[in-house]
């Protein structure tokens, strides 16, 4: 009679189980950036890449090369800023592999992990981008990438 029991305890787990990792994914199949906005608790990525757009958007505006911004890590969790973000690019000096925008709060809402913090957000050439000096120097070296040259 107990091994009954224990199978009986067994399935229901599993079952239990199942119905939770369902529901779990549901939950992640509707979350997105463009849901994840900023709360009392955390500040969003939509906010966080929105500004990086901006700040890419004033950089496009210079003629230069033209860059897309990419997905801030959907791992990102920080504290709400209580001032506007700060935008740069992100130092060679910080060792990324690809260029970034770098977000910067200087002042986090009061708060148990971090007083300032900073987000950095992929950004790419954007694509058929011809005359700008990757597209000519990708055509030369049969699809080589160029590094981006910003100053710290």
């Amino acid at each position: 009679m107990t091994h009954l029991a224990a199978d009986g305890a067994s399935l229901l787990r599993s079952i239990l189980l199942s119905a939770a990792l369902s529901a779990c994914a549901l939950c992640l199949a509707s979350w997105s950036i463009e849901t994840d906005r900023s709360t009392e608790d955390t500040h969003g990525l939509f906010e966080i890449r929105e500004e990086a757009r901006r700040f890419i958007s004033h950089e496009n505006a210079k003629g230069h090369q033209q860059w897309e911004v990419l997905e801030p890590n959907l791992k990102t969790l920080v504290p709400p800023c209580k001032v506007p973000l700060e935008a740069q690019w992100t130092p060679k000096s910080y060792g990324r592999s690809k260029p970034s925008v770098m977000l910067i709060c200087t002042a986090a809402v009061p708060n148990a992990v971090m007083k300032r913090w900073d987000v950095h957000v992929p950004v790419e050439p954007k694509p058929n981008q011809t005359g700008s000096p990757a597209a000519s120097h990708r055509s030369e070296r049969a699809g080589a990438r160029t590094r981006l040259d910003v100053s710290e």
